[in-house]
């Protein structure tokens, strides 16, 4: 006796093939047996419930449109539309944190100490800017770990699953990643000290 596992993907597989020959009743099969778990998915990154249905809309878009692209022998119906709802959603975060204004993006980075005088908020912007600057030293994919761990509030799970990579891998990202800004930071404040010191 078949497990109700080996049915649904068996029925999803099944779908899917008559979605690639442009069955719309099929296809219409498909998202109610599929979309509550793209949704949970695009949710689980996006953290937003109407981004995260506009997510679901789009894939179900992309899966009708590009139907023909789905292979069988490469992996399951399944897999294959979650995997494009996790890119999906995963611009959507890249994207929201590219159109955030660069001092807000930093400021999560730099502790925000409460205004005393001309002289800190100078030193605060220093700051920003050496940090804006050890973010673009230190490069992919450290720096998508950090902006989503910190700036996204992202927990390490969470960072694996939108990342598509082990939950140990995005611990090391972040944790390496940490590690490269601190030494980039300490390495410009080194050559600031020793310029000053000429």
């Amino acid at each position: 006796m078949k497990t109700v596992a080996v049915v649904d993907r068996e029925t999803l597989e099944s779908l899917m093939l008559l979605t690639q020959q442009g069955d719309a009743a099929a296809f219409a099969r498909l998202y109610d047996h599929i979309a509550p778990t793209v949704l949970g998915l695009s949710l689980q990154i996006l953290h937003d419930q109407a981004q995260a249905e506009e997510v679901t809309q789009e894939v179900f878009i992309e899966v009708w449109q590009h139907a023909a692209d789905f292979a069988p022998a490469k992996g399951s119906a399944k897999a294959w539309i979650l995997r494009r709802a996790r890119l999906r959603a995963i611009d959507r975060v890249r994207s929201a944190i590219a159109t955030l204004k660069r001092d807000d993006r930093e400021a999560f980075l730099v502790a925000s100490i409460k205004k005393e005088s001309v002289e800190d908020e100078a030193l605060r912007n220093v700051q920003r800017h050496a940090v804006r600057t050890a973010l673009e030293i230190m490069g992919e994919p450290h720096k998508t770990a950090i902006l989503l761990a910190y700036f996204g509030d992202m927990t390490h799970a969470e960072l694996a699953e939108a990342t598509g990579v082990p939950l140990g891998t995005a611990k090391t990202r972040v944790r390496d990643g940490l590690r490269k800004l601190e030494k980039i930071l300490k390495e410009q404040r080194d050559a600031l000290a020793e310029g000053g010191a000429r």
